[in-house]
């Protein structure tokens, strides 16, 4: 049986920069092990599956796959999979407006522009939030063979995937940043995470507002390129910790650099605490894959 597929760089609108998602459409007929299966193979840091929507006001409805798992939500995939989407002609947008249908419920997306100008935003869904002791931020200290900046403690954010996310001194301390890879599973089980995500403030003129970096090994993903979701912790990290006067509440992140990517990221983060994260997406890949 073959299935139209896509490959869509998001967070982006050069072809081979920001981070790649496979979407394959039609899969209604695909089993949880198939998919998983053609996950694994594509080796991506996650691959969607467009379904038909089961839920009242949902525009399409998805799954996302990392190599190893079933993810409840993911950002990157999102945008990337509303943009294949769309391109293909199986959504429309109304007013501008689609609603995914996926594990952590309906989330909203608003689309601009047409063509390569594209850009879609989504809502981010609601998260939980755990503050690290000071034991759990020394271990991963240790992890990431770094300091972190402890007057606004490290916490493990829950958005479906769940990032143990950091402010590190500034951006240069963020690309320097080699951390132990096989350690990291150990201390994500350890706290309750799924991932770590680090970031920290460019100077005045930078590329961006803020440098971040996100690490899931024990996912099947050393460093993942322009993470949506982690990006999203990282917003949820700055409304929380008093930094939106400092960086501001609609600011740009960079992403990538160290994994030749160079990604960027729209943030806005509303007055009553609603966060919401965009940017452009392109297609590389445009053809059929063998389920």
């Amino acid at each position: 049986m073959a299935l139209k597929f896509k490959q869509v760089d998001v967070f982006t609108a050069t072809p081979f920069k920001g981070n790649p998602v496979a979407v394959i459409f039609g899969a209604d007929g695909l089993d949880t092990a198939q998919m998983q299966r053609i996950a694994h193979w594509t080796n991506l840091s996650e691959t969607t599956f467009l379904l038909k929507p089961t839920q009242s006001g949902a525009t399409h409805r998805v799954r996302i796959f990392t190599p190893a798992q079933e993810l409840a939500f993911a950002g990157h995939p999102t945008l990337g999979t509303a943009h294949a989407a769309i391109e293909g002609g199986v959504v429309t947008p109304s007013a501008g407006k689609l609603v995914q249908e996926c594990q952590m419920g309906l989330v909203g997306l608003t689309v601009e522009g047409e063509g390569t100008e594209r850009t879609i935003t989504l809502d981010l869904p609601k998260t939980k939030t755990r503050v690290l002791n000071d034991a759990e931020t020394t271990e991963m200290e240790a992890v990431l063979g770094a300091p972190v900046e402890r007057s606004t403690p490290p916490r493990v954010i829950d958005v479906g995937p769940k990032w143990i996310t950091a402010q590190m001194k500034d951006a240069a301390a963020v690309r320097a940043l080699r951390p132990d890879l096989v350690r990291m599973p150990a201390f994500e089980k350890k706290v309750g995470g799924t991932g770590v995500v680090v970031f920290g403030r460019h100077a005045k003129g930078g590329p961006a507002a803020v440098e971040v970096r996100a690490f899931a090994p024990s996912d099947g993903i050393a460093e993942d390129p322009v993470c949506g979701s982690g990006n999203g912790c990282v917003a949820v990290f700055i409304r929380d910790s008093g930094l939106v006067d400092a960086i501001g509440r609609n600011y740009a992140a960079s992403q990538g650099f160290c994994v030749g990517r160079d990604g960027r990221i729209s943030v806005d983060i509303a007055a009553d605490g609603a966060v919401k994260l965009g940017g452009h997406c392109v297609t590389v890949v445009d053809g059929s894959i063998a389920a």
